[in-house]
């Protein structure tokens, strides 16, 4: 299933910018787009969601999981069998015996609820700016042209002439380095997640 987005048009009107009646499927989709690359650079849902992981299980008691907070745990299969004598401590599951019952390393499926109730103003704001600038894009050249990869550097207008960059960034959504190690600093990703519902 697919997570809502991490900002809605009313959220971008709030900012006051005027989405027009026969764009708001359009802006629902650069919403959509831009909680995407927000997500993958913070590498975890960021709102709340209840998914399923595979992780390894090393000899160690804890268990770290991927996408804090965790709220709650459904299951746990350990080599395919279901285990309930763990302890869920900081978003990391204990086991006194910890998660490898071999020297081998074992596979550890766990199912559970986290991320975060009320996503961040600031999450909020972020997607919301790079949904606006996309729409910027959109509106700038009939029929949605303006989306077209441009990188522009210097234009001219007497006898017309412009310049087009190679910094190699193609959309409004691409997010810059220091911003992606910020979101996966600040949320902690880690493991993929390999289901959501």
């Amino acid at each position: 299933m697919a997570l809502d987005p991490l900002a809605t048009v009313a959220d971008l009107t709030s900012r006051g910018l005027t989405v027009e009646p026969d764009e708001t499927a359009v802006v629902g989709v650069y919403l959509d787009v831009a909680s995407a690359a927000v997500r993958e650079a913070a590498g975890c849902p960021i709102s709340q969601t209840t998914s399923t992981v595979t992780l390894d299980g090393e000899p160690e008691q804890r268990l770290r999981l991927p996408g804090p907070p965790v709220t709650a745990v459904a299951a746990v299969l350990l080599d395919g069998e279901a285990v309930t004598d763990w302890r869920l401590r900081s978003s990391c599951l204990w086991r006194a015996g910890g998660w490898a019952p071999t020297r081998e390393p074992s596979e550890v499926v766990v199912t559970y609820t986290h991320g975060l109730p009320v996503v961040p103003a600031d999450i909020v704001d972020l997607v919301c700016r790079i949904a606006a600038a996309t729409l910027v894009a959109y509106r700038a050249e009939d029929g949605g042209t303006g989306l077209a990869a441009q990188d522009v550097r210097a234009e001219r207008i007497g006898d017309y002439s412009v310049t087009y960059g190679d910094s190699g960034r193609i959309t409004e959504v691409e997010l810059p380095d220091y911003l992606r190690n910020r979101l996966r600093a600040r949320f902690g990703g880690g493991a993929a997640v390999v289901r959501s519902r």
